[in-house]
């Protein structure tokens, strides 16, 4: 008799979960970015503004920046599974596990991955415009000056700013101080205004201080030119060979969200992002769309935790 009444409740709750996706949303969905202003932001921003059209509802987005998005995170993973509670992070929630000694989740369980919203390519190496280098290998000389202080910023400890820094730094034999901020905008912001010498960034938040001239991009990390700045060589063409991904930013939810919630969302984006007017603004950040299904973002998120763990070892990143 009480396995039957066991089997009555989940049956009624599996009911009641489909009953809710099926009117999603019914309210305004609150949208946490793990970030202060730069490329997760923009992106959000842009997508979410798209869905609000689609969807009829507010998709309110708020930024909650702090420990590598852990702080907005760790909102998502504690909020009710019901789709309107959403997180935008980098891959830096990958990177994260092997960054930090403690962690306030468990990230391979407390999300419910969505879908990729888009890939950042490659990552840009930019200097700030007092660095007397007009080219990668110039740079290296220079860094390796006895008498050499630089400084590189990125957006907080254990993001893939700081991974591609870090392994750069130990593969030419070179010592920066890292100077964390809370987000991509305030990072870059730092090295247009000479608070930091060098960076490693995603092309989204660095692009209008470049065109602005306010800092000098000497390399880009992807197998080809960016269209963003196609002037930019790559790194193989600046003669250091050294390639390393530039990330992405995506959706996720808390644990236990109803399959039918992911689907829809997923669906929703997919749609805005073929948008030509989507598309172009994109193209003007300089990132990529891709919208995959919530099971092969799964798929894919489970094997980039994998691989940035490798890649966090090889470049000796010590948990702080």
């Amino acid at each position: 008799m009480r396995t039957a009444n066991i089997w009555a409740a989940l049956l009624l709750a599996s009911t009641s979960l489909a009953l809710q996706a099926q009117g999603y949303p019914n309210r305004p969905v609150r949208v946490i970015v793990a970030a202060a202003t730069g490329g997760p932001d923009i992106t959000a921003r842009i997508v979410m503004s798209e869905l609000q059209k689609q969807l009829g509802q507010p998709f309110v987005v708020e930024n909650q920046p702090g420990a590598n998005g852990m702080v907005g995170a760790s909102i998502v993973a504690k909020a009710a599974p019901d789709g309107y509670t959403l997180l935008v992070y980098s891959s830096g929630i990958a990177i994260n596990p092997y960054a930090h000694k403690t962690m306030p989740y468990d990230t391979a369980k407390a999300f419910t991955p969505i879908t990729n919203l888009v890939s950042n390519g490659g990552l840009f190496f930019a200097v700030a415009q007092s660095v007397p280098a007009k080219t990668l290998k110039e740079f290296l000389d220079y860094a390796k000056k006895p008498d050499a202080k630089l400084a590189y910023s990125t957006p907080g400890v254990g993001n893939t700013w700081h991974l591609a820094m870090e392994a750069f730094d130990k593969m030419n034999g070179i010592s920066m101080t890292h100077i964390p901020y809370k987000g991509g905008g305030p990072a870059t912001a730092a090295l247009a205004s000479g608070e930091v010498q060098a960076m490693f960034a995603s092309p989204a938040p660095l692009m209008p201080h470049y065109k602005s001239g306010k800092v000098r991009v000497l390399a880009y990390t992807g197998d080809k030119r960016h269209p963003a700045a196609p002037e930019v060589p790559t790194t193989a063409e600046a003669g250091v060979p050294y390639k390393h991904d530039g990330g992405w930013f995506a959706l996720f939810g808390p644990a236990g969200m109803p399959a039918e919630v992911s689907e829809k969302l997923w669906r929703e984006v997919q749609k805005a992002e073929q948008k030509p007017e989507v598309a172009e603004r994109f193209k003007k950040i300089g990132v990529f769309p891709v919208a995959d299904s919530p099971a092969e973002f799964t798929r894919f998120f489970h094997n980039e935790l994998r691989l940035y763990g490798e890649q966090a070892k090889l470049a000796n990143l010590q948990p702080e």
